[in-house]
């Protein structure tokens, strides 16, 4: 993963792969979830200059009056098709550990970079959700929370060796391969771009290690700020480089006022039942699950709400402020979000952080 400057910010788009987006809530613009929508986010995404586009993989919603991430599409099918449909925004797609055998998931993924020309990246989600996973057989009741990192970390290096050697035998602890092999390699040198995000002490370490770039959380600025610099002295001490994400929700509209007013809407259609399920599947335990609902609310990422002019002065705050790398934008109406962000916000970040 390079960058023209030590100073430049990379800025993507979470497509909207599922129906209802990242606002869980009846009364948001209609995300459909499917190919039309997205297609017409990533071609937007390319032409105003955006650096990179991701999609989630995910296999079970979470129900509600609204059915929550109900319809989704498989991530590297739909890239690979917008693939085709762009022409310099990376192509960022999603796959479980869990799922794809290491072989399968090296050969997709050099596909895709084939596709693309090269721009191709992996976001390498552990799996953490058993709901998820279980409906299709696919949960190991033996492997508990660090498990499944291992797992994702002997794949990893897996993927990552067939990526680059002829070919490849390994036994290990979740995998065996006797001379693999793997053609054509990717074109990306020296390979396709590695994402991952991991909030636990396990999950960090591995993202730090394995990945060019990793997303962060944090409920303040103050959280945010010391992850990033966390992952950066721990990638130090291994003697590599990592750039740090976040998410952002953006809410606009022509005065910061009726933005506001929007956003409440938003805010007052939401689906608790939704939310109580996605929060069940995080771990939050039965008896405070409807005080957790209520707490969480309908927005599932840091938001930042008002006019395009204080949506701009907000961004650039929050990625000075945090010392990110990047920032992977979500929109309540993409088409609407992408064009008014191409306009009137991007020419001013990239000249800020040139």
């Amino acid at each position: 993963m390079s960058a023209s400057s030590p100073h430049h910010k990379d800025f993507g788009v979470f497509l909207p792969v599922a129906n209802g987006g990242w606002i869980v809530s009846g009364t948001t613009p209609r995300i459909d979830g499917l190919y039309p929508q997205n297609r017409a986010a990533a071609v937007l995404a390319d032409e105003i200059g955006l650096d990179f586009i991701m999609s989630m993989a995910k296999f079970r919603g979470f129900g509600g009056a609204t059915d929550h991430w109900g319809t989704v599409l498989e991530s590297v099918t739909l890239m690979a098709g917008l693939a085709e449909a762009t022409k310099r925004v990376k192509i960022w797609a999603t796959l479980h550990p869990l799922l794809q055998n290491p072989a399968v998931a090296a050969k997709m993924i050099a596909t895709l970079d084939h596709i693309s020309g090269g721009r191709a990246g992996l976001n390498i989600v552990a799996g953490a959700y058993r709901e998820e996973f279980a409906q299709m057989s696919a949960w190991d009741e033996a492997l508990d929370h660090d498990d499944r990192y291992a797992l994702a970390e002997e794949w990893t290096h897996v993927v990552k060796r067939l990526w680059s050697e002829e070919r490849v035998t390994h036994h290990g602890r979740f995998f065996n391969l006797d001379d693999c092999q793997s053609e054509p390699k990717p074109l990306s040198r020296p390979r396709p771009d590695l994402i991952c995000a991991g909030s636990s002490a396990r999950g960090f370490a591995f993202a730090v290690a394995e990945a060019d770039a990793c997303f962060i959380g944090g409920a303040t600025t103050d959280d945010r700020r010391d992850a990033s610099r966390r992952a950066k002295a721990m990638a130090q001490a291994l003697g590599k480089s990592i750039r740090t994400y976040a998410m952002c929700t953006v809410v606009h509209a022509d005065t910061d006022e009726a933005a506001q007013a929007l956003a409440q809407s938003y805010a007052d259609g939401v689906d608790l039942g939704a939310v109580r399920t996605m929060l069940r599947s995080w771990g939050a335990p039965a008896e405070k699950l409807d005080a957790a609902a209520l707490r969480q609310g309908a927005f599932m990422t840091e938001t930042v709400i008002g006019s395009p002019a204080t949506c701009g002065e907000k961004i650039e705050a929050f990625v000075a402020d945090c010392e990110l790398d990047g920032l992977m934008l979500i929109f309540p109406d993409y088409v609407a979000g992408l064009t008014m962000f191409g306009a009137e916000i991007l020419p001013g970040l990239r000249r800020r952080f040139a």
